[in-house]
């Protein structure tokens, strides 16, 4: 089984209901296994700003998924909870983003391992310290890549 780190968003109605709903719906999921969940921290948002904070957790996951079919897994948990895409980094009812799959390095057209932007962006480390923070450190410690 592979360990892998899931990053969750959201700032529109209930924030951290819908935290809770979508950690409930990948601890339901068959083929993965909860480890550890952060607590929930509320954030101003990062990319476009002018919208309300953020509620941001993290998971920690094992799971026979690959990574592909995990993407799929949290396209579907947000696309079940309502999430509707309208605006690049703008309000959402959640957000289910794969950070990291073991330490695997990857780019393709659909997912780029580990997440890009997960270095910049306190939202994303902060949980992530709480519940893995080797795996924080080697985010962190990582030399820079090109954002997309």
């Amino acid at each position: 089984m592979a360990r892998a780190i899931l990053a969750l968003g959201a700032n529109i109605g209930d924030a951290a209901g819908q935290i809770e709903a979508a950690i409930a719906r990948i601890a339901d999921h068959p083929k993965i296994a909860l480890l550890k969940r952060s607590t929930i921290i509320v954030t101003p948002a990062w990319g476009v700003t002018d919208q309300d904070d953020f509620h941001n957790g993290a998971v920690l996951i094992e799971t026979d998924l690959l990574p592909l079919e995990l993407l799929d897994f949290c396209l579907e948990t947000e696309n079940a909870l309502g999430r509707v895409r309208t605006k690049k980094w703008g309000p959402r009812v959640i957000d289910v983003d794969l950070i990291t799959y073991d330490r695997l390095e990857m780019a393709s057209d659909r997912l780029i391992l580990p997440h890009p932007y997960a270095r910049e962006r306190d939202f994303v480390l902060a949980p992530l310290r709480e519940i893995a923070p080797d795996i924080a450190e080697w985010l962190v410690s990582r030399p820079a890549t090109a954002s997309h």
